[in-house]
């Protein structure tokens, strides 16, 4: 295996690994995140969001969405959701804000699409970032550039960005229903 990009690297990465479009496949039920977990935890006790806007994603979508560059991702969402999925929810909207396109895809339509459940990054539209995990948490994202995998990376975002929904409108269904 290649040297991982882990944490801030990744975050790092942004700002000069690509030079047009970054997409996101985000399958898992929950991420071990250690810097989240004490915020994941206030969530989890019903305490209210501490509202960050300067956090380092935020800020990094904000100076991308300047460059004209374009990030999004599709999130797989459990019916119901989990409560990592659900605290995500909470500040998804600050995401989209700062310029990122998040939508949203039931694990069953996710599923139903007959494609791999594994999460990556796709870059330029031929790199892919193909995550390692150690249960939920991320060991680091690794960088190939193989035509195989970067087309098969671009089938899944044409299938699942189309299926699926924005952001705003699965934060006010979950919301609606809870």
């Amino acid at each position: 295996m290649s040297d991982l990009l882990s944490g801030p690297a990744i975050t790092a990465f942004f700002r000069d690994g690509f030079a047009h479009t970054a997409w996101r496949w985000e399958t898992r039920r929950a991420y071990g995140v250690p810097h989240e977990t004490e915020d994941f935890r206030r969530f989890l006790r019903g305490e209210p969001a501490v509202p960050d806007p300067e956090r380092p994603w935020l800020a990094t979508m904000r100076a991308l969405r300047d460059e004209g560059k374009s990030v999004g991702r599709v999130r797989v969402l459990d019916d119901p959701p989990t409560d990592y999925q659900r605290w995500l929810l909470e500040d998804v909207l600050d995401s989209v804000e700062a310029g990122e396109d998040i939508r949203y895809l039931t694990r069953a339509d996710a599923e139903g699409l007959g494609v791999s459940m594994r999460d990556f990054w796709l870059f330029d539209s031929r790199v892919v970032g193909v995550f390692h995990f150690d249960g939920d948490v991320s060991l680091g994202m690794e960088l190939r550039e193989d035509a195989g995998e970067a087309a098969a990376a671009r089938h899944i975002r044409a299938l699942a960005v189309h299926r699926a929904r924005p952001a705003a409108d699965t934060v006010r269904q979950v919301r609606s229903s809870m």
